[in-house]
């Protein structure tokens, strides 16, 4: 008899993460889902029979407890959907100092990866799944300023930038891990009507005025390309790819394959967590 595949999505309260956490559901499969709010996330892991943990992302020692928490439960992961994060006001700052788009979609799931590589590892090839976006071309990543401190932060340019890092973790664990059979992708879902980007005026002003009907697709749509990848799993094929929904080698960011930048966003990011 075979054991249950184990998956980990994160964001999972609602929107694509929740669609996926229902989808990807089933007998075969033991099923973490990971959201910020308690309240949203139980109907989705009672739906989904799934383990329900809570964690904001804007505090990375409630990520390390998380990762604790899921190592109690789990002793192999089979697909890690690093789902969790939005667009953020830059002004705003996390509980450690971070910028947010920084500290919240790149910083907090750089940290619950390398804190659940062992558990990775252990499933004898694993997808670490991570959920980018188009606005990636839209960002810049400077290593002597992530956190925007020398600089003028603006909003899209500050999301684009963190969805460019999720870009570039994605080659870095492509790169480091692979002897682990570790595999890992990211993934363009689309411009998605849900609750992204609640914590930002410019962008959450858009999502809740009808014109977010003009150019979104529903949570469903936006989830299919993800389901697709997780149940595709540990593909040697996918290492290393950036997907705009269902094409892979989507366009990129032209600092998305800069080998010294996928190196050097691994270093400083692991010294700002403490890992190793």
């Amino acid at each position: 008899m075979t054991s249950p595949r184990t998956i980990v999505i994160t964001g999972a309260s609602d929107g694509i993460g929740a669609v996926a956490a229902r989808a990807l559901a089933g007998p075969e499969v033991n099923l973490v889902v990971v959201g910020r709010s308690a309240q949203k996330l139980a109907p989705v892991a009672a739906d989904a029979d799934a383990t329900a943990l809570t964690a904001d992302f804007a505090d990375l020692d409630q990520v390390r407890a998380l990762a604790e928490q899921i190592r109690e439960q789990v002793g192999a992961i089979d697909v890690l959907m690093n789902n969790a994060g939005g667009t953020f006001a830059p002004s705003l700052r996390t509980a450690q100092g971070h910028e947010p788009n920084f500290g919240i979609n790149h910083l907090a799931p750089f940290l619950l990866t390398n804190l659940l590589r062992d558990r990775l590892a252990a499933a004898g090839g694993a997808l670490v799944l991570n959920t980018s976006s188009v606005g990636n071309r839209f960002g810049h990543v400077d290593l002597d300023d992530l956190d925007y401190r020398h600089r003028r932060a603006f909003e899209t340019r500050a999301y684009g930038t963190s969805k460019l890092m999720n870009i570039l973790f994605t080659r870095g664990i492509a790169q480091r891990w692979v002897d682990d059979g570790i595999v890992s992708a990211a993934v363009h879902p689309g411009p998605v009507a849900t609750s992204f980007g609640r914590d930002s005026w410019f962008v959450g002003l858009l999502y809740r005025t009808p014109l977010r009907h003009l150019a979104t697709i529903t949570p469903a749509q936006g989830a299919t390309p993800l389901i697709e990848l997780a149940n595709r799993g540990a593909d040697p094929e996918i290492n290393g790819v950036y997907f705009d929904r269902h094409r892979a080698n989507g366009r990129e960011n032209r600092q998305a394959h800069d080998p010294k930048l996928i190196d050097g966003l691994w270093a400083v990011s692991a010294d700002l967590v403490g890992v190793n």
